[in-house]
């Protein structure tokens, strides 16, 4: 009809022309006409669905059915851009739910047989081939297997499980089959709640999103007053008064007031502010919390787990008068005799040193270390107070050590120790110094002691570190902080933790190795339990919050300058549906930029 009229001058008579924009605008419009009707039975007539149908009605009354028709079309075009927009944002978070495998081989009665996760109970042992997904939570039965962790950590790293160790939903077995014995239903898997986690994030708005709510509900009952007003004040102004002129007038600002551009673009700025943190490996539960990382001045981190990596390893082997080599043997051989986390640490630092060597006669002290015998020689392996036990001299300095320490005797004569520390993580330091970068203050809380603490915290340079905390030392701490007026993230991710993280402005649980408690109680969840996260966090909620004002700001400017000119007779209905459009369009487009922005 349009290539017609504006093409070759000619247009079919009327009902004709009727007609055919009639099956246009029902075609275009049949969705929005609905919902106004569907909102109107329960009396809320001051939505942009009610606002476009009485906005195009009238346009069709008075005898402008391509405007009419034009409206509905560029809606519904913003709309199809909004959808794809939408889509888009979606893909990160829909590409987690590829990695839930719908179907998992059980053993049952000896037989495997393949059925649906959801069919599993507690304790039945799955059987998962080389290459396969894993299904739900549970604990290795095989002796060991190498998986593949990135879907939850975001590390390509291989991780080797050792019988009896966990093993997560999504991860890849990239070994023999291998058996594990399922200790969560489908439902509770860690996959199954970081997936619920994203899917509601969208539900809880933010701030933004719920002012802009509360001013449509007021913008759109005074626009309307303010299209009767543009209708019919003129009769008492104007003279000659013409009413088809005033209301035609009274259209065009009812369509130019159509808040599409806000109502589309700032769900979609958050949308997509939660699927660039997705892609990042960053879950935040509700778009309410980008806002709220915009105004962090205080970031408070747990020490161990979080900052460092939870797992003891030899810093330094000290010898006196003994090979440094030999010292190693020993002490593996010994300590291979112990379940200890720190025997652990000593083992796996001598590797295949100790290779056929064993340790006979071996008796454990408690509280002090353990006395064997290796090749006919007496060995004393633990803390300095083994060796007084035994009345066995050694240097002072061993007393002054900060770090937890192995020292060894052999043959009742001191030979050296062995310096254990929990490991800082890679990006421990760099996160620190981004942080500082930003303005923000930083704080480590801890229950370890106050000498180690101020080692970690002199090595990455945070600002105040706190140590002998226990849990709820730490919520006195973070309360006071918040006493003092500072708008606080605590990151953590033991058990112990959780009463912090709920206090916190923002809580971050460390969701990789974090503990179940702490990662329900979180608002934001980093998965590959990487510090330097955090800013990436931080920085993705300032690019949203950024983008949405821009949109708004847009969006009012162009909106205000088009109703004055409709009003005014300047602006017809063409002229306010391209702007109503064009502006919606932009303010997608500007929010779309959102996922595609490197951090």
């Amino acid at each position: 009809m349009l290539t017609l009229e504006y093409g070759f001058k000619f247009q079919p008579a009327f009902p004709i022309n009727l007609i055919i924009y009639t099956i246009a605008f029902l075609l275009a419009g049949y969705n929005v006409l609905g919902m106004a009707f569907r909102k109107a039975k329960h009396f809320d007539f001051f939505n942009e669905f009610f606002l476009m149908s009485v906005a195009t009605i009238g346009a069709f009354s008075i005898g402008s059915y391509s405007e009419g028709v034009a409206v509905m079309v560029f809606y519904s075009i913003g709309e199809w851009f909004q959808d794809a927009a939408v889509n888009k944002a979606k893909k990160s978070i829909k590409a987690l739910l590829d990695i839930r495998p719908d179907q998992v081989t059980v053993l049952r009665n000896g037989n495997p047989e393949v059925i649906d996760p959801k069919q599993i109970v507690l304790d039945e042992l799955i059987q998962v081939k080389s290459g396969e997904k894993v299904a739900l939570d549970g604990i290795l039965d095989s002796e060991s297997a190498t998986f593949n962790t990135a879907a939850l950590t975001g590390e390509s790293k291989p991780d080797t499980k050792r019988k009896g160790e966990q093993v997560l939903a999504g991860m890849i077995n990239l070994d023999k089959v291998s058996q594990i014995q399922v200790k969560s239903l489908f439902k509770d898997s860690k996959l199954s709640k970081i997936l619920e986690m994203v899917q509601d994030a969208t539900a809880r708005k933010s701030q933004t999103q719920l002012f802009i709510s509360r001013f449509a509900k007021i913008y759109t009952p005074i626009v309307f007053a303010l299209a009767l007003l543009v209708c019919f004040a003129p009769y008492f102004f104007v003279d000659p008064y013409n009413f088809h002129q005033w209301f035609y007038r009274a259209l065009v600002f009812l369509v130019i007031s159509c808040p599409c551009a806000l109502v589309v673009s700032i769900p979609l700025g958050y949308f997509g502010g939660i699927g660039l943190a997705s892609r990042n490996g960053i879950l935040f539960k509700g778009s309410n919390f980008l806002d709220v990382m915009t105004k962090i001045n205080t970031v408070i981190m747990d020490k161990t787990g979080t900052l460092t990596k939870g797992v003891f390893k030899v810093q330094e082997v000290i010898t006196q008068d003994f090979d440094q080599n030999e010292l190693i043997r020993l002490a593996s051989a010994i300590e291979a005799n112990s379940t200890h986390p720190i025997a652990k640490a000593v083992v796996e630092y001598a590797g295949d040193k100790a290779a056929g060597l064993k340790a006979e006669n071996v008796e454990e002290i408690s509280g002090h270390g353990l006395k064997g015998t290796i090749e006919g020689k007496v060995i004393l392996a633990g803390n300095a107070k083994l060796l007084k036990k035994f009345n066995i001299a050694y240097p002072s300095e061993v007393d002054a050590l900060v770090d937890t320490i192995v020292v060894i005797a052999v043959n009742d004569k001191y030979a050296g120790y062995i310096t254990i520390a929990d490991e800082i993580k890679e990006d421990a330091q760099q996160a620190i110094q981004q942080m500082h970068d930003l303005k923000i203050q930083t704080v480590m809380l801890s229950g370890d002691k106050q000498a180690v603490v101020d080692k970690v915290a002199k090595a990455l340079g945070i600002d105040q570190a706190f140590g002998d905390l226990l849990p709820e030392g730490k919520v006195e701490k973070v309360q006071g902080f918040k006493d003092a007026g500072n708008r606080i993230a605590f990151v953590g991710d033991g058990v112990n933790d959780a009463p912090v993280v709920a206090l916190a402005d923002a809580g971050i649980a460390m969701g990789g190795l974090g503990s179940d408690a702490t990662i329900e109680t979180a608002d934001i969840v980093i998965q590959n339990d990487q510090p330097s996260k955090i800013t990436t966090a931080i920085k993705i909620g300032k690019i949203t919050s950024q983008i949405v004002w821009q949109n708004i700001t847009i969006a009012m400017v162009v909106k205000v300058i088009v109703l004055i000119l409709g009003a005014g007779g300047i602006a017809n209905l063409w002229e306010a549906v391209i702007a109503d459009v064009g502006v919606a369009l932009l303010a997608i487009l500007n929010a779309v930029r959102i996922q595609k922005m490197k951090l």
